[in-house]
């Protein structure tokens, strides 16, 4: 069966978005952990995780994927951007345990002239800091499209973020179709090269979700502009070759398109079937 959800907003709570989810045939979600453009976290409210959990059993709602804030740059050039990202990504994760066995996504950031090696290894050093053994969530670094000096274009830097990171069991890959194909990865017309190549450089194993987004603008853009299911530059009959993928289907979804709730419910039908 495939598992597939949206983005919901978590302002009313996890059982609220647990019943969201499966209102539109869902049965997975994904949620920023704070404002996306800010840094406020609501408190944790213990009962409603505990409802959640309890809907959550009763109704097949899958692992979920929480989205950390866009203003967090771990590789930033500037220090106190950093203290802020490795500060959040640390009480992230801590709140993250209240729902254990789920995933953490982030984007890896942007080097911001200090060149390619230097922001991975600040990505890396950071993550040695914060990751802990003993931890119940996976921390995974989202698939970019390349815009400016953006970190995580290509398999290989993410890859090299693994590679430099001790706890090398946290951490996965989240991979965006959207980012993807504007990165320069053809998946409508190569899309088992595109996974051999994924699978040679940071190993299939690795990747544990896929942000499902078309893309308003054409292959290797860079841009980064999320589109409706059908209505960008990938286009239907890839996706559903996507989802229905041998290496893919056992994967969780989740779709970013601009969408409301109706427009994700059709999505979510269509991707299905």
């Amino acid at each position: 069966m495939l598992t597939i959800g949206c983005h919901l907003s978590s302002s009313k709570g996890f059982l609220a978005m647990g019943r969201e989810a499966v209102s539109i045939g869902a049965n997975t979600f994904q949620f920023f952990t704070r404002n996306p453009r800010g840094s406020r976290a609501k408190p944790i409210n213990e009962e409603d995780i505990r409802k959640y959990l309890q809907f959550a059993k009763e109704n097949g709602i899958e692992k979920i994927l929480a989205h950390a804030p866009y203003t967090m740059n771990i590789c930033s050039g500037d220090e106190k951007t950093r203290e802020f990202a490795g500060m959040t990504l640390a009480d992230d994760l801590r709140r993250m345990e209240y729902l254990p066995g789920n995933c953490y996504n982030f984007h890896p950031g942007s080097h911001v002239g200090q060149g390619m090696e230097q922001g991975i290894k600040i990505i890396a050093d950071t993550l040695n800091e914060i990751l802990k053994p003993e931890q119940q969530t996976t921390v995974l670094l989202e698939t970019m499209a390349g815009k400016g000096t953006e970190v995580g274009s290509r398999f290989e830097e993410l890859a090299a973020i693994r590679e430099q990171v001790n706890l090398k069991e946290k951490v996965g890959v989240c991979l965006d179709t959207c980012h993807v194909y504007d990165a320069g990865y053809d998946i409508v017309d190569h899309l088992d090269q595109v996974l051999e190549e994924f699978d040679q450089t940071v190993g299939l194993s690795h990747l544990k979700a896929i942000h499902i987004n078309d893309s308003k603008n054409p292959f290797a853009s860079h841009k980064d502009r999320h589109e409706k299911i059908g209505q960008g530059s990938i286009g239907l009959e890839a996706f559903l070759r996507i989802v229905h993928h041998p290496s893919l289907q056992q994967l969780p979804f989740y779709l970013e398109t601009p969408n409301e709730l109706p427009g994700y419910a059709e999505e979510i039908r269509v991707l299905k079937y």
